[in-house]
């Protein structure tokens, strides 16, 4: 890489470790740098996946207050998170590339209403026998996100938007702390992911380390940036960031 090239890696680490601890879809930033300085797409896909995971250990910690309680809820969703993540990886590596590049902006415009009627669902969910906690519930929101988790490993963009969608139509929570335990699912999946390219993928180590740089210091001022969000201002960032990440999608 030149100066210029390692700049942009860095600035679009930055960038995304701050958009994924806001809302998500950093990869919608980092994927299209990696591919202009010339990185390949697949080293350029598993790279960009490694480099992300420690801005979103830094997200989840900038964001641990909102976790306090959610312990229960965390450890059930994170074995689908996991489950799906090395799925997603598997089909990484098995499955043409740009398989699901027809139905990924339907999954997101679906997200993108799912956030949008937050608050009249998760009312909705609460007023049921058994509120959020309900078996059938649980079993759907589960199915939900190991499924997120399949499309996570296999690429990630918008993974974010998905999940709030998800999280906030089911759980009975305040937004903030949904978009806590989106960071924590989001790190889940990346890091699962992670590790099986490490034996079987070839990743560019350069921008693997710029993009962990980067993304380590946008976690930080994401999390601060999104705390001090309302609900209303927040579920706003959600939508606009998800028209982009459509956009971007559609134009590739």
């Amino acid at each position: 890489m030149t100066i210029w090239d390692t700049c942009a890696v860095f600035v679009a680490g930055t960038g995304a470790g701050t958009i994924n601890a806001v809302v998500g879809s950093g990869t919608l930033l980092t994927f299209p740098v990696l591919l202009a300085v010339g990185v390949p797409p697949v080293a350029a896909n598993v790279s960009n996946t490694l480099g992300l995971v420690p801005g979103s250990v830094s997200a989840v910690v900038g964001y641990r207050r909102e976790l306090a309680g959610l312990r229960t809820l965390l450890l059930r969703l994170g074995v689908a998170a996991l489950t799906g993540g090395v799925v997603g990886a598997a089909l990484l590596l098995t499955l043409p590339a740009g398989i699901f590049a027809t139905v990924v902006p339907v999954f997101i415009a679906m997200a993108l209403v799912l956030v949008m009627l937050q608050p009249r669902l998760a009312r909705r969910v609460a007023a049921r026998p058994g509120g959020a906690a309900g078996a059938r519930t649980s079993a759907i929101l589960s199915a939900g996100v190991f499924t997120t988790g399949v499309y996570g490993g296999y690429f990630g963009a918008a993974q974010g938007v998905l999940l709030l969608g998800l999280l906030g139509a089911v759980l009975h929570e305040d937004l903030q702390r949904i978009n806590a335990v989106k960071n924590v699912l989001a790190l889940l999946v990346n890091a699962v992911a992670a590790v099986v390219f490490l034996f079987v993928a070839h990743f560019d180590w350069s921008a693997v380390l710029l993009i962990a740089a980067g993304s380590v210091i946008g976690g930080q001022a994401g999390a601060r940036l999104g705390r001090r969000l309302s609900s209303t201002v927040l579920r706003a960032v959600i939508v606009v960031v998800g028209l982009v990440a459509i956009g971007q999608l559609l134009a590739g």
